[in-house]
């Protein structure tokens, strides 16, 4: 403040000199400066004035209301700061437990996934092995079938050509008695199980005798009456020996 009011002094002092400049060089006829220098000497004293100026206004406009100094700025004590700072570690471990859980949880949702797709696989693999099993049973029975059907085909055109069908060859050997209506491989199966193989057996039995064999095949209860199988196998009998059941008449 003492620096800018000398400042303005001595620039006072210093435009009065030049403005009494000419009247002392007129007065006393003292020495003519040269122009040049003149001219010198007037910018660099411009310059310092604006200078002053310059410095006048800047301390002017720093220095604060009231011509005293800010107070200064109370100090924030680093104790509050770590406190506020603590809270915010049970949040991050409270972050880390709940992305923990949600990864756990999705862990565990592929693996059931992947447990019931192996469990539907499994009885997609079981049930196909049932499939094929059921369908090599089939493909069985068809054959079957199909050589029975070829069977009986051939036997009907042997009996329109008046053949001799292939049964009639060989007397000693156990007769087909799936030619009896009403007796298929299983039946047949069951009676060479029971000893009968030949149609003269069947042709011999009596009212007990069809009694104790329709006793024996519980899974065909009165197929024997039913299908007349006594009647079939005599006729058979005869067919394929060209003679009557022996001791018929006798039993008779």
């Amino acid at each position: 403040m003492r620096l800018c009011d000398c400042e303005r002094e001595g620039s006072n002092r210093f435009f009065d000199g030049l403005g009494t400049m000419p009247e002392r060089g007129a007065r006393g006829g003292a020495a003519q400066y040269p122009p040049a220098r003149t001219m010198i000497i007037v910018s660099l004293i411009i310059v310092i004035a604006l200078a002053a100026i310059a410095g006048y206004y800047v301390g002017v406009r720093q220095r604060p209301a009231g011509g005293l100094a800010p107070p200064p700025a109370p100090s924030v004590a680093s104790p509050p700061a770590a406190a506020t700072a603590a809270p915010s570690a049970p949040r991050i471990d409270d972050a880390f437990g709940s992305e923990k859980a949600r990864l756990v949880r999705s862990r565990d949702a592929e693996a059931a996934m992947l447990r019931n797709g192996l469990a539907a696989r499994d009885a997609a693999l079981g049930h196909r092995s049932e499939l094929s099993r059921e369908r090599e049973r089939m493909f069985g029975e068809l054959a079957d079938a199909r050589s029975e059907t070829a069977r009986y085909r051939q036997l009907v055109i042997d009996i329109e050509t008046n053949a001799p069908p292939p049964i009639l060859a060989g007397v000693g050997e156990p007769d087909d008695l799936k030619l009896i209506v009403g007796v298929g491989p299983v039946l047949e199966r069951m009676l060479h199980n029971l000893g009968v193989t030949t149609f003269r057996q069947i042709a011999r039995w009596t009212e007990r005798d069809i009694a104790e064999f329709d006793a024996k095949l519980p899974e065909f209860p009165g197929r024997i009456q039913r299908d007349q199988w006594v009647t079939q196998a005599r006729a058979l009998h005869e067919s394929k020996y060209g003679q009557g059941v022996p001791d018929l008449r006798a039993r008779g």
